[in-house]
């Protein structure tokens, strides 16, 4: 008659050093066990090496040969005989979360943990993924009765809780279309780049505050975007088409874009904008990050005066999903797989449209149906929502031979 299995937990904890690994897989395998689970992980230096396994015979006598063993090695070891096998086995978690923050306190992930603990969450792995320009720690976690209306809650939970403690959280299903992702589009102003077009190239009309006043408003979603839109640029009447070129020249990269659209051009996505603003100011903007697409809209020029006047379909609230729609359409990924990021109430649209959509220091009304808020003034945060590390991209630019310019 076969002996019963024993379950053994071990647990072995200490300075992460070379050999560990093998001097104790060599007691295991001398023992000639079963290995049901095995997790490591590093934390600045110290390691923490978990190894679950079945025994037929003697587990007493393993105890000591793996604490004999680990002795050999200066680690701490922990070994429990009768272990539940059941006891927090893995069966794949059903959500990650992206907890970042400037800087993430002890206190306020704490109340992330309690609020997850309240809603019955298991946090089932963490891992940082950034270190700079913000903390970034990714976890996975399961929820126990894994429906939509705990999907809901535990959203809607995070989102409280991430305003209370000053973080954002990110939430994503943990399955493969999280790992899928291959077309991202941006908005530019006050996304891809700091500031409005339109206010820039009002301030040479002279009419930048009253143009700012209307911006905003349609930014909230207090007025129609294409109202606004031919509203503001009747201020842009009889300028020269020269200072188009030269608010081209003057716009500025929101920190981490170019970083952003180069470490995503590495894992092969298609990178683009679509834009309410202007076509004759983007385009400088497309070809320095060269961008794969581009949308926005036409300004009339006549004499080379501008004439106040937008030409052609106008880019707005739902033309910026249908343009996502063309692009992902003409680039064969399907919208399950595509980003769209924004900040004013015209990317409602689409940001729905997307399997993912990220709400950048957005207003209230966008960040209300976006998949993830973000509110640090870094775009390179979007990557580690994507599952980027700070290490890789670090690493890609080094192999490529670029300076580590943390922009």
């Amino acid at each position: 008659m076969a002996s019963p299995n024993t379950p053994v937990l071990i647990t072995v904890t200490g300075p992460d050093k070379p050999g560990v690994s093998s001097v104790l897989f060599a007691v295991l395998t001398r023992h000639g066990v079963e290995i049901i689970d095995v997790e490591q992980v590093v934390i600045r230096g110290q390691l923490v090496l978990g190894v679950l396994v079945d025994t037929t015979h003697d587990p007493e006598g393993l105890q000591e040969s793996v604490e004999q063993a680990m002795a050999t090695v200066s680690m701490r070891v922990e070994v429990e005989v009768g272990a539940d096998p059941s006891s927090g086995a893995r069966q794949g978690s059903s959500h990650v979360l992206v907890v970042l923050g400037r800087p993430v306190t002890a206190r306020a992930f704490t109340e992330v943990a309690r609020r997850l603990a309240a809603l019955g969450v298991n946090i089932d792995a963490i891992r940082r993924v950034a270190d700079y320009p913000v903390t970034g720690l990714e976890l996975h976690v399961s929820v126990a009765q894994d429906t939509p209306e705990a999907d809901a809650r535990l959203r809607e939970a995070l989102a409280d809780v991430s305003v209370r403690v000053g973080l954002d959280v990110a939430v994503e299903r943990d399955q493969l279309s999280r790992r899928a992702k291959r077309l991202i589009v941006f908005d530019v102003d006050s996304t891809l780049i700091q500031g409005e077009v339109i206010e820039m190239l009002a301030a040479k009309a002279g009419a930048e505050e009253q143009v700012r006043a209307v911006t905003e408003a349609a930014m909230r979603g207090e007025i129609d975007f294409t109202e606004s839109l031919h509203h503001r640029v009747s201020h842009l009447k009889g300028l020269p088409a020269s200072v188009l070129d030269e608010v081209a020249k003057d716009l500025e990269l929101t920190p981490g874009a170019r970083t952003t659209v180069r470490t995503l051009k590495r894992l092969g996505f298609r990178c683009g904008v679509v834009s309410g603003g202007f076509s004759a100011v983007i385009d400088r903007l497309v070809d320095d990050l060269d961008l794969d697409f581009a949308a926005a809209n036409e300004l009339e020029i006549v004499d080379g005066l501008l004439t106040g006047r937008v030409i052609g379909e106008v880019v707005d609230r739902q033309g910026k999903a249908v343009a996502l729609r063309r692009f992902s359409e003409s680039f064969g990924v399907p919208l399950a797989q595509c980003v769209a990021v924004g900040d004013g109430a015209n990317d409602i649209d689409m940001l729905a449209t997307a399997g993912l959509g990220i709400a950048f220091n957005a207003k209230p009304a966008l960040r209300e149906i976006a998949d993830t808020a973000l509110s640090h003034p870094y775009l390179d945060v979007v990557l580690f929502v994507l599952g980027v590390t700070r290490a890789e991209v670090e690493a890609a630019d080094l192999a490529d031979g670029l300076d580590l310019e943390r922009q």
